[in-house]
């Protein structure tokens, strides 16, 4: 049973990850993200999912300083961009992440995206990273199975988590089998579908059935998947809202109602053609 915001996740390096965190995309840098951060933290969030690519890294570090929150307890990830990949590239964007942060180290660093003949170079100094305890887990996003297939053949470390858009339209279920059986935990990123999944008729039944709303149904849907998700909102009481997910729970029969919404459809660009 899931029963509260500091609940976790155990990686298979046995780090510990929240189940449910805050994401920071396109929230602005200065004081909308250390507000946003400041509300998450109140309400009982510990985790925060940034990346360079939001350039909001240096009012992330500026919220964890001003919150009165030890370090050890909070979750902080980011992640290295697209014209930052390959080896020394990669080690030098840490560089600045940590510095714009202002940390001594991130809990979990991941590779944005799957670019094409640089991945693997990517993974390496994310393996360099973790080793030397500057990033206590690291992992990817947007990789595909064959992405994974691709990079295990090099990797000396498995990615500890892939996180990749995932919501009830795109649910994802052959990667979630695949990342299962490598020990990969699946984190949901857009896991309300950019607000696309808000109007559909079988979820506003389930929310009227469990007197919810449709966003915390299918938060608790992802939770009750064993799927990580960062909902994200700047708003106080969007940010409370989506975290009231512990009081109750979906039956079996509301699973497979969910399950069987999938229609594979991408809010996001697929991760075998994009060109950022």
């Amino acid at each position: 049973m899931i029963t509260n915001l500091q609940d976790t996740v155990t990686l298979h390096n046995g780090v510990k990850m929240p189940k449910f965190g805050l994401g920071v995309y396109k929230v602005e840098d200065g004081s909308e993200v250390i507000n946003s951060i400041k509300y998450a933290v109140k309400a009982g969030y510990r985790a925060i999912d940034t990346a360079a690519f939001y350039k909001n890294e240096d009012g992330v570090g500026q919220a964890i300083k001003e919150i009165d929150i030890p370090r050890e307890d909070l979750f902080i990830t980011t992640k290295v961009w697209n014209d930052n990949q390959g080896y020394e590239e990669t080690l030098a964007a840490f560089e600045k992440s940590l510095k714009k942060l202002n940390l001594d180290y991130v809990d979990l660093y991941l590779v944005h995206w799957p670019v094409k003949g640089k991945y693997k170079e990517t993974w390496k100094a994310l393996e360099k990273i973790y080793r030397e305890g500057r990033a206590k887990a690291i992992g990817v996003c947007n990789f595909h199975i064959h992405h994974l297939e691709d990079l295990l053949e090099e990797a000396e470390i498995c990615p500890m988590v892939n996180q990749v858009e995932l919501h009830p339209y795109l649910s994802q279920v052959e990667l979630r089998a695949y990342c299962a059986s490598k020990d990969i935990k699946v984190e949901a990123w857009s896991p309300l579908g950019r607000g696309r999944l808000l109007d559909d008729s079988k979820l506003a039944e389930l929310a009227k059935k469990h007197n919810k709303t449709v966003a915390q149904i299918i938060l608790r849907w992802d939770l009750q998947s064993d799927i990580i998700t960062i909902p994200k909102s700047t708003k106080e009481h969007r940010i409370i809202e989506n975290a009231t997910i512990y009081d109750f729970e979906l039956t079996d029969a509301d699973m497979q109602v969910i399950d069987s919404l999938n229609r594979n459809e991408r809010t996001g660009a697929d991760p075998d053609n994009f060109d950022f």
